[in-house]
């Protein structure tokens, strides 16, 4: 009798018709496109015994075209290397269109914080001469700044 399984499991000697127990919780069967495009030629990797050695493998990587507020696009390669190259911080450290995008959102959220918490500025807010001042005096340092360019 051949005992070489291809599966995975256990053998049960039961006297009911499954054969095998439940494959144990803490192992994962991963099955997934890991190239942009299908080989012309499928092949069987043998030996790739952990996720770092399947991401070596296969190099996976995606072109993405961000789209900016004035509407150009911006094309960049992503590259992944591990599971942690998925998640938010994985994929906005390797692009500089989202990196620049998260500085911006951390610049909106420090204004926002200054206006909710600035007692000066949200009573410079209030009074209208105050206001149109103090937007004047924006307009004339955004104005002042980009002459400097």
């Amino acid at each position: 009798m051949d005992s070489n399984y291809g599966i995975g499991g256990n053998e049960v000697k039961t006297d009911a018709s499954e054969a095998f127990a439940d494959i144990p919780q803490n192992r994962t069967l991963m099955a997934e496109k890991l190239t942009k495009d299908a080989p012309v030629k499928p092949q069987i990797v043998h030996g790739l015994q952990t996720i770092t050695q399947v991401f070596e493998h296969y190099k996976p990587t995606v072109e993405v075209a961000f789209e900016n507020a004035d509407g150009l696009t911006t094309k960049e390669t992503l590259h992944f290397g591990g599971l942690e190259d998925f998640g938010m911080k994985g994929i906005t450290n390797q692009s500089e269109f989202l990196k620049d995008n998260a500085a911006q959102k951390d610049e909106y959220m420090k204004i926002m914080k200054q206006l909710k918490t600035n007692k000066i500025l949200k009573s410079a807010l209030a009074d209208n001469d105050a206001k149109a001042a103090l937007l004047d005096t924006l307009q004339s340092m955004i104005s002042e700044l980009q002459n400097n360019k």
